[in-house]
């Protein structure tokens, strides 16, 4: 094949990923939103909305495995909503280099391999934030908007959060998200068990980077929209943007101070 043939192809490819991962993205949202509205409309409190799904029961009751099992699938699309966007980077340039090895007469791998190694990361993560969600609900400490009734609560996960921005695992991590060509040139593998390897690997950095962010969906609620966008916004602009783990940083200086000042309010009223 020509040079100029397959940079023909690398074009055309990456139409097609970048077309895939924006319906994929586009599709996560307006799927959120629809729970969002669903969950405005509904008149009684405390329950985790899905389509067809009405949980009638008080603050006291526990979720049966079920009700669990949506909060799962919210929480999921959820990481699918707030997480493609920080990987839209790597996924491209995997797509890339892959297309350029094929060339080269190495096996084909479809990009969606790879993908799928980096969300099974954030569906196992999705489990887990539900299981907390099930024993927070449990515990009284969540609203019906699924935000936290504690300053306590919420304060501590602001500290951590910020405290956690400032950390060495934090700055590996995220130095790995932001250095794509140098994580798929240090941790190529071949084949599609390898492509599926390299998804996990990416997902681990990136769950390792924004696990922390991400519980901060407590403080103000799991289906307030616009504080997800919030969060999603500022995992995208420490992982893509130019000095984003400066921005990072600072970021988790003012998580601090406001987790500080919250958990004072707390202690005082």
């Amino acid at each position: 094949m020509s040079e100029a043939a397959l940079e023909a192809l690398l074009r055309r490819d990456g139409v097609v990923v970048g077309a895939a991962l924006t319906a994929l993205i586009v599709a996560a949202w307006l799927y959120l939103l629809h729970l969002a509205s669903a969950m405005s409309d509904m008149a009684m409190p405390d329950m985790p909305t899905m389509p067809g799904m009405a949980m009638a029961m008080t603050a006291s009751q526990a979720w049966s495995w079920v009700e669990v099992g949506a909060l799962v699938v919210m929480w999921g699309v959820m990481m699918i909503a707030m997480m493609t966007p920080a990987a839209a980077p790597m996924i491209p340039m995997f797509s890339t280099i892959h297309r350029r090895r094929t060339a080269e007469g190495r096996p084909a791998v479809p990009t969606a391999i790879f993908v799928l190694g980096y969300l099974v990361v954030w569906t196992i993560y999705s489990v887990v934030a539900a299981l907390a969600q099930a024993g927070l609900h449990a515990a009284s400490l969540l609203s019906p908007a699924m935000a936290s009734t504690s300053p306590l609560l919420a304060g501590g996960l602001l500290v951590a959060a910020g405290v956690f921005q400032w950390t060495p695992l934090k700055r590996a991590c995220l130095a790995a998200c932001r250095s794509p060509l140098s994580f798929l040139m240090t941790a190529w593998r071949e084949g599609r068990g390898g492509a599926f390897v390299m998804g996990l690997r990416h997902g681990l950095y990136c769950l390792g980077c924004c696990w922390a962010l991400m519980a901060l969906l407590f403080v103000a609620g799991v289906m307030n929209l616009l504080w997800v966008a919030s969060i999603a916004v500022a995992i995208l602009v420490e992982k893509v943007m130019p000095r984003g783990d400066l921005v990072g940083r600072l970021a988790g200086v003012v998580l601090v101070a406001a987790g500080v000042l919250l958990v004072a309010r707390g202690v005082i009223g």
